[in-house]
């Protein structure tokens, strides 16, 4: 998707990419080359692979960015591909038409209905995800590696000949609208949903899912309007990751997209403040709580340091917040913070859910170890959070999923990949000396609140 976030363990699983260590030249016209800009890259640690090669990197004339990053020794093979037809490009009178527009395209394509579409893809034992967030569309697959192919041919339909079959429309709002209702059921979902709203201004804190009120106003042609004008080559990226011939997905990827032609040049978008209410009122025995910071988005240099802090706060069971708000004081069930990247801006979102009883004292620790987190880490702490993130790396390393949304992704943020190998040279050349100088600069002092619960709860001062 469009935005990365560092879990509430502190480890970033959709990170960095791992890549292969040979090459292969260009063959057509229809690829031109791009440059591989991250040719300086970290001494590289020995088991976490190579930089993707320049010639794993190709541009089709019409826009679309394929990266590939071959896996010879595994069995299956991923593709993401994410198109610019985000929530963002919803008309504000329309929240809602991006996830309604993805719904219906999966309501049969090309030469296959709805139910076709469903079962050629289990047939090859696909598993598949797609979802929309603020900025791009998301389609992703994992399977076998002698599926590939047949299975990318498949959603090449989806994304370019959807049918968009008016009589499902009412069962695709449907679906839309129980996505709205399960985060209204979820008063933790909903808290941190309203949170973004208000940190960030609109269309950036936006939720994918859109309202219940404009959801019920959309037509068939919004949704076939939608589609013309956000869904098309430009800006679209597919990286493919696993067991796969480079020159046999670069050959499909030209003959499946190669003569898609560019959507409409996006639209300039006007910022609008998000809410300012501090409190949403929710009779229940407990109380939830939201704090947001400003921090620094995914391709900003001091990143890592940024994401670091983050894991020292919230980095499982000995990090800060674990410790003093839960383990020590029992004040709360759940506590974690999580650092949201967009392309360009970042926040670090913080939740607590608590007894209603005890959902000051909640809310004030946990202000005020967002705000110790601005003296700066420990030694020790950011031993334990590298151990952890290194185990992390590992892992993510064997997941073809994982590589594959990690190229697209890496791609969106930063115009290169940036390999595992780089990203464990960052982790293992941070000291808490630099980390302490970037907090020490960036200090957690400006907070946007939001308090779900029975009754609203007094704010620290600097939060709003």
């Amino acid at each position: 998707m469009d935005h990365i976030s560092a879990c509430r363990t502190g480890v970033l699983a959709t990170l960095a990419v791992t890549s292969p260590s040979n090459s292969h030249k260009s063959r057509d016209s229809h690829r031109n080359r791009l440059p591989q800009l991250g040719d300086c890259v970290p001494p590289m640690s020995p088991n976490l692979g190579l930089p993707v090669p320049a010639e794993y990197i190709y541009q089709l004339d019409n826009g679309l960015v394929l990266i590939g990053e071959p896996k010879p020794s595994f069995q299956s093979a991923a593709f993401s591909l994410l198109l610019p037809a985000g929530c963002r490009h919803d008309d504000r009178q329309q929240a809602g038409l991006a996830s309604l527009t993805c719904e219906m395209m999966l309501r049969g394509a090309g030469d296959r209905d709805s139910r076709a579409l469903i079962n050629d893809l289990e047939n090859l034992g696909v598993e598949r995800h797609e979802s929309v967030g603020v900025s791009q569309a998301s389609f992703s697959a994992a399977t076998t590696s002698e599926s590939l192919l047949a299975a990318l041919g498949i959603y090449a339909d989806v994304v370019r000949r959807p049918h968009m079959p008016a009589d499902q429309l009412e069962a695709g709002r449907a679906v839309c609208i129980q996505e709205i209702r399960s985060v209204e059921d979820e008063p933790g979902q909903k808290l941190m949903s309203e949170l973004r709203r208000r940190h960030y201004a609109d269309p950036w804190g936006r939720p994918s899912h859109g309202e219940l009120e404009s959801l019920n106003s959309l037509t068939i042609d919004d949704v076939n309007q939608f589609y013309a004008k956000q869904y098309g080559p430009r800006d679209a990226i597919l990286g493919v990751a696993g067991n796969f011939d480079w020159q046999q997905v670069s050959d499909s990827v030209d003959e499946l997209f190669g003569d898609w032609q560019p959507q409409p040049a996006e639209t300039p978008i006007t910022e609008v403040p998000g809410p300012t209410t501090t409190y949403l009122p929710y009779e229940s025995n407990q109380s939830h709580i939201g704090l947001a910071f400003p921090s620094i988005p995914y391709r900003h240099p001091q990143y890592f340091e940024a994401w670091s802090a983050v894991g020292v706060l919230s980095g499982g069971m000995s990090s800060r917040l674990f410790s003093e708000v839960r383990e020590k004081r029992g004040l709360c069930y759940t506590v974690y913070a999580s650092l949201n990247t967009q392309r360009d801006r970042a926040a670090v979102y913080c939740y607590a859910g608590t007894t209603a009883e005890r959902a000051q004292e909640t809310l004030d620790v946990t202000h005020a170890e967002l705000v110790r987190l601005g003296e700066g880490v420990l030694v020790e702490e950011l031993d334990r959070l590298k151990a952890r993130i290194k185990s992390s790396l590992i892992m993510q390393q064997e997941s073809t999923s994982s590589r594959a949304g990690s190229l697209a992704r890496d791609w969106y943020h930063l115009q290169r990949v940036r390999p595992l190998s780089e990203v464990s040279a960052k982790v293992d050349a941070l000291t808490a000396e630099s980390i302490n100088a970037f907090l020490a600069e960036n200090p957690p002092l400006t907070f946007t609140a939001l308090t779900l619960g029975p009754q609203p709860l007094e704010l620290p001062d600097g939060v709003s």
